[in-house]
């Protein structure tokens, strides 16, 4: 749900969400007119997180957008290999129900590369994949049921089809393809506090400091 915030304080927000029993709470900032912030906190308990937004396009700027269903989409949570990076990663998970319902065939995916976060909303659908031997046997078996000379020029149809498999690499029977559904941005973690927003007297489990922690391109923090 949308509230907008007008003078209250973010600390005033958690309180007002807290006594609501909302379970999060994600506040926008931008600039310019263009979100570029976003302070995410889990209720009552904490943590908080706050992050930089970059990278944005709406479901109306997605080429070939699909439309989104009320189901509860799938998490994918890839790469957060460090302590950090897994607390981020379930922090940022716990955002969905923890029962996806399967039959929406959507996935929300957290992937994680050199500290940025991409956060993509797809649809999958599995299909028969034609370049598959399996597939080919079962198309001329089909056509061998019907008429002879549909039969025939069916199989002709299929053995003239080239195979562009890689050297070395076996077809699968059924592959998956994607629709995007939107929206799309990257997140890149600056801070992460214990418990919910306290400016004044919050325990910070961990700070980015620019100048002391991106001295090395070959170390990463999530």
């Amino acid at each position: 749900l949308f509230y907008p915030r007008r003078n209250f304080s973010v600390k005033q927000v958690s309180s007002f969400a807290s006594n609501k029993k909302f379970t999060h709470l994600i506040v926008l900032m931008e600039k310019n007119k263009k979100c570029n912030a976003l302070l995410l906190s889990h209720i009552p308990l904490g943590p908080t997180a706050f992050f930089k937004v970059s990278n944005i396009q709406t479901t109306d700027t997605v080429p070939k957008a699909g439309r989104k269903t009320k189901h509860n989409p799938e998490v994918i949570l890839n790469n957060f290999s460090t302590r950090l990076g897994r607390r981020t990663g379930r922090f940022l998970a716990s955002l969905f129900s923890h029962q996806p319902q399967f039959t929406g065939r959507q996935v929300v995916t957290f992937h994680n590369q050199r500290d940025y976060i991409f956060v993509r909303h797809n649809r999958y659908i599995f299909e028969e994949n034609t370049k598959h031997p399996a597939f080919r046997r079962t198309l001329t078996a089909d056509s061998n049921d019907g008429n002879q000379s549909v039969a025939s020029s069916n199989t002709s149809a299929v053995r003239s089809k080239p195979t562009s498999i890689p050297a070395g690499q076996k077809a699968e029977p059924v592959v998956a393809r994607l629709q995007e559904l939107g929206p799309r941005f990257t997140l890149r973690l600056r801070w992460l506090q214990d418990g919910t927003f306290d400016p004044e007297h919050g325990e910070y489990e961990w700070y980015h400091r620019r100048k002391q922690m991106d001295t090395s391109r070959r170390k990463f923090h999530l």
